[in-house]
């Protein structure tokens, strides 16, 4: 089997794996051992102005891109062909994607901006920080490289259907590598940054996305009740004291 095939089969039968358990047990061990720096580390108070458009614009198009990137792939094709067919999934995946994609590459190349050209903000960052701001810059142009490739396979959708049963048997434990030769390069280089990112979660500031998760949870918990407490208090406690300057 030539090298170019050994590293195919690794890249998508193996390497997710490797990735998710990095990403699952790191964070794990992450949260147990080094708590403190289970946060985001802030600097609202310089350039809080581009900070708001940046933050906002990212998040926004990110979480888009997460949901939808979920949905899509691992959503077997029976349970919305009755809805909507494949071709016309994908090319509601390329605009929706597209938009979100260009709001949220807005968005991070003002923060990216922010970091690099203000010597304060720079000077408290890690360079951790920087590193996976880049490399989610460079996800995300890649991501927008595919909308070209995918509007031209939008009359049979074959590429997203290949992309999908690839994700669906990473999941079901059954991957299969082999129709993904006949991928374009830009989602094979894409889906590899991604599988990336997830390997270099735990050790970055990505880390707080699980807190922001937790905090969903905290809207359905339980209310907290409180009861008032009586103090058993002597007699001579219990008289209210006269204010200084009464008396006969």
């Amino acid at each position: 089997m030539p090298l170019a095939q050994h590293i195919h089969n690794f890249l998508f039968n193996v390497y997710p794996y490797v990735c998710l358990a990095v990403f699952l047990m790191g964070s794990l061990a992450r949260f147990d051992r080094d708590q403190y720096t289970w946060k985001s580390d802030s600097s609202q108070m310089l350039r809080a102005r581009q900070l708001r458009w940046g933050s906002n614009l990212f998040h926004i198009g990110i979480l888009f891109l997460l949901v939808g990137h979920t949905i899509g792939l691992l959503t077997p094709h029976a349970l919305y062909g009755w809805l909507i067919s494949a071709p016309q999934k994908q090319l509601l995946a390329i605009v929706s994607g597209g938009v979100a994609g260009l709001v949220c590459f807005i968005g991070l190349t003002i923060l990216l901006h922010r970091r690099i050209t203000d010597p304060r903000i720079r000077l408290t960052s890690h360079r951790t920080d920087l590193a996976i701001l880049v490399i989610l810059w460079v996800q995300l142009v890649l991501g927008l490289v595919t909308l070209p490739f995918s509007w031209g396979h939008r009359a049979d959708a074959s590429a997203m259907l290949i992309l999908a049963d690839w994700a669906q048997g990473i999941v079901t434990f059954q991957p299969d590598a082999a129709p993904l030769q006949s991928i374009d390069w830009p989602f094979k280089v894409h889906m590899v940054l991604g599988m990336t990112i997830f390997l270099l979660f735990p050790f970055s500031r990505l880390v707080h996305v699980w807190s922001g998760l937790a905090s969903i949870a905290y809207l359905f918990r339980p209310y907290q009740l409180v009861r008032a407490r009586r103090l058993n208090l002597p007699p001579a406690a219990q008289q209210p004291r006269a204010h200084q300057g009464e008396g006969a």
